[in-house]
């Protein structure tokens, strides 16, 4: 099975055949150079692939991008605030290594607790940077923020946490 790494989703479409503005967190100006499909989550864990047909950048957290098979301003925006993913080997070579979203797959290792489990998502939001693990079979979000960020190890995959105390047995019960 496919790895795929969650980017960002179609906003809205731009002109007349079909082109559409795709918001991402990769953390750089992406024209997706050298991707040749992305894939859109049309149902809950659904990943269809769609063919890259030009993509070009628009800015920081924008692309405009053009999808093989849709033509239309219409077909276009049945798509639209559609999550975009791409696999893994795309996804690498896409993100900023200074991007949090580049700590997709990375595992989560408590000061405490040891280690707590791999980095499924990455959420932005303005204060701080949740992510998403499995731990002990629930999934649990994790604040990621001054107070609790140690240091990320890139060479070795593993984010180091100090969380609050008690955080996780909310989730336990």
């Amino acid at each position: 099975m496919n790895n795929y790494f969650s980017i960002g989703k179609l906003v809205s479409v731009f002109g007349l055949q079909g082109e559409f503005i795709l918001k991402h967190s990769l953390g750089k100006r992406a024209s997706l150079q050298g991707v040749e499909a992305i894939f859109l989550e049309e149902r809950k864990n659904s990943f269809i692939p769609y063919f890259v047909q030009k993509a070009s950048v628009k800015d920081h957290e924008h692309t405009f991008v053009k999808l093989e098979g849709i033509d239309t301003k219409e077909d276009a925006r049945k798509l639209v605030q559609t999550p975009v993913y791409l696999g893994e080997a795309d996804f690498k070579a896409q993100a900023a290594s200074s991007a949090p979203l580049a700590m997709l797959g990375y595992a989560v290792h408590d000061k405490e607790l040891g280690e707590l489990g791999v980095i499924e998502e990455v959420i932005e939001m303005p204060m701080q940077v949740l992510l998403k693990i499995m731990y002990k079979e629930k999934e649990v979000l994790l604040p990621l923020n001054e107070q609790s960020l140690v240091k990320v190890d890139k060479k070795g995959q593993i984010v180091h946490v100090d969380l609050p105390e008690g955080l996780l047995d909310i989730y336990m019960d």
